[in-house]
């Protein structure tokens, strides 16, 4: 699997199209025009610029640089009226450094009549695929179809909730997604919920009660957030997270993967890797057949990922048929190797309850879920990521069903939203562990 980003420090290859773009949107009218630091009068921007990048990207995290109004979500079947608005705003990647993003911000018609200001659910895709039209927004709106979460959006607007879903990082033009990654996914998804409130006319309040919910790449993305919650976006009152099918440990999920039906998910992460570290080596180990996965796999979404790289191993696509295990040990010019990068990204460690003086320090509680026949994030991450939480005093609830990685996502749609509902009303959960 993956980390972040390659919009601020463009790799090679994509160098001339982002300056291309940045060009192009110099000699175009400003789409937003902010009344105060982060909030647009009103969300006119045309659709190409949400998805504009900038070379040097200074909106604040949460501020919303461009918004429009969304007709319809073909793919939020089964919801109720909804207004929606797709929005570029401004987050941070792993290093501090400003970015853009886009996402969705989906409010229910129907008044809120619970107590308090309606609740918001920061939502993180699963996996989509690293292409430019893979983006959730993108797909939401029916732009394109390869998404699969549609119903749980739906879920979330029946019982009144108001939805902030992340694109991630990676997907305005001329951009690489950082697939499975860590602290930019967890920025993106805290940044987007900031954002909600920011977007003339959604009636999301700042002081909403906020959960967090994701699964596979987006469980990733949403314990990412979760974990930088306190120290990232503290203004935010989070009561609770929801992370499925968490691809924790990178290293064993990429020894599951390799060779395996699901093996592009792995070409795909090292493609993310090489978008936030570009100092490790990665263009000059790749043979033809390589380069042409990494320009075939920047151009796919999952299911055509899946398609055009099953049972593939790592070493079929570098010049010296590197193992993964070769690939780990090689350094850049700082010392820092592939397998530095990939334990820098794994999940549970230096968590705690706040006032222990963890690195990250969570003050809510988690719920954690798998599919008992998950056939993609291997059964010994996900328990080692429950006991790493359980060790640490947060109150983590754990429950496992009978279903592969595709449908154990299906099947805890409706208890995710019921212990969501529980924290949005303040009950307590003290796990399970």
């Amino acid at each position: 699997m993956v980390i972040p980003h390659r919009s601020r420090k463009p790799h090679p290859r994509r160098a001339a199209l982002l300056a291309a773009a940045a060009l192009l949107g110099g000699l175009l009218t400003v789409p937003a025009v902010t009344a105060a630091a982060g909030t647009p009068q009103a969300c006119s921007a045309a659709d190409a610029d949400i998805y504009r990048p900038s070379d040097h990207a200074t909106a604040a995290p949460g501020d919303v640089v461009a918004c429009r109004r969304v007709d319809s979500l073909p793919m939020v079947v089964g919801g109720p009226p909804l207004n929606a608005w797709k929005v570029q705003y401004g987050s941070t990647d792993g290093q501090g450094r400003r970015v853009l993003a886009a996402g969705t911000v989906v409010v229910p018609q129907k008044p809120w009549t619970g107590p308090g200001e309606r609740p918001l659910v920061a939502f993180v895709p699963g996996t989509l695929g690293i292409g430019p039209q893979c983006a959730f927004s993108k797909q939401l709106a029916g732009q394109y179809q390869d998404a699969y979460e549609g119903p749980n959006i739906a879920s979330l607007l029946n019982a009144g909730y108001a939805v902030a879903a992340t694109d991630g990082q990676g997907y305005l033009d001329g951009e690489v997604h950082p697939y499975a990654s860590g602290p930019e996914a967890g920025h993106a998804a805290l940044d987007m919920a900031r954002a909600a409130s920011r977007v003339p006319g959604t009636g999301v309040s700042p002081e909403a009660r906020v959960g967090i919910w994701g699964y596979s790449e987006g469980g990733s993305g949403s314990l990412w957030a979760a974990q930088l919650a306190r120290s990232y976006a503290p203004e935010l009152t989070v009561v609770g997270a929801a992370s499925g099918g968490i691809p924790a440990d990178l290293e064993q999920v990429a020894s599951n993967l390799d060779g395996q039906f699901f093996a592009g998910f792995l070409v795909d992460a090292f493609i993310g890797l090489s978008v936030t570290h570009p100092q490790l080596p990665f263009d000059d180990l790749l043979d033809d057949t390589g380069r042409k996965a990494v320009k075939d796999a920047e151009s796919l979404c999952a299911l055509g990922t899946v398609g055009r790289f099953p049972l593939t191993r790592i070493e079929q696509l570098t010049k010296d048929g590197l193992t993964l295990d070769q690939i780990y040990a090689l350094p850049g010019p700082d010392g820092t190797t592939w397998g530095d990068a990939v334990e820098a990204n794994r999940l549970g460690a230096g968590v705690g309850t706040p006032g222990s003086g963890a690195r990250y320090e969570i003050g809510f509680p988690v719920y954690q879920y798998r599919g008992m026949l998950d056939e993609v994030i291997p059964a010994g991450t996900a328990h080692a990521t429950r006991r790493a939480y359980c060790g640490a005093g947060i109150s983590t609830r754990w429950t496992p069903y009978v279903g592969d990685h595709l449908t154990a996502d299906a099947q805890a749609v409706g208890d995710v939203v019921k212990w969501l509902g529980d924290r949005f009303d303040g009950k307590a959960d003290a796990g399970n562990c």
